[in-house]
């Protein structure tokens, strides 16, 4: 049964312990090159360097091309009632909550890809 991780980290942990954490990697490539915001994620980049690169990443998004941000979010499958619950006061505390939105949404599919 898929069980949401808590947090980014715990997240990345269990992708590892999976053996799917290059498949998680994969995907966001996939889902960011859809969204026409190429940003191709080594396979090689540790977990760390994924976090803060992909947090980099939507930070630009949000302070110079929200549109696109919001085409992203609407391309991977954020939910939207869970962006709304975000808090926008802290511009740096809210990309890293829709970092772990993203990373979580990846995940999810494709830990059931793997298992169904």
């Amino acid at each position: 049964m898929y069980i949401a991780p808590k947090n980014t980290d715990l997240l990345l942990s269990e992708a590892q312990k999976e053996e799917l954490y290059i498949k998680l990697i994969e995907q966001l490539n996939k889902d960011f090159t859809y969204a026409n915001e190429s940003l191709d994620f080594s396979t090689k980049l540790t977990p760390i360097e994924l976090k803060m690169q992909l947090h980099e990443k939507i930070y630009k998004l949000i302070q110079f091309k929200f549109a696109e941000y919001l085409n992203l979010l609407y391309i991977i499958d954020v939910s939207e009632e869970q962006v709304k619950k975000l808090d926008g006061s802290d511009l740096v505390a809210l990309t890293e909550q829709v970092t772990f939105l993203i990373l979580k949404r990846e995940w999810q599919k494709v830990w059931f890809r793997n298992r169904y």
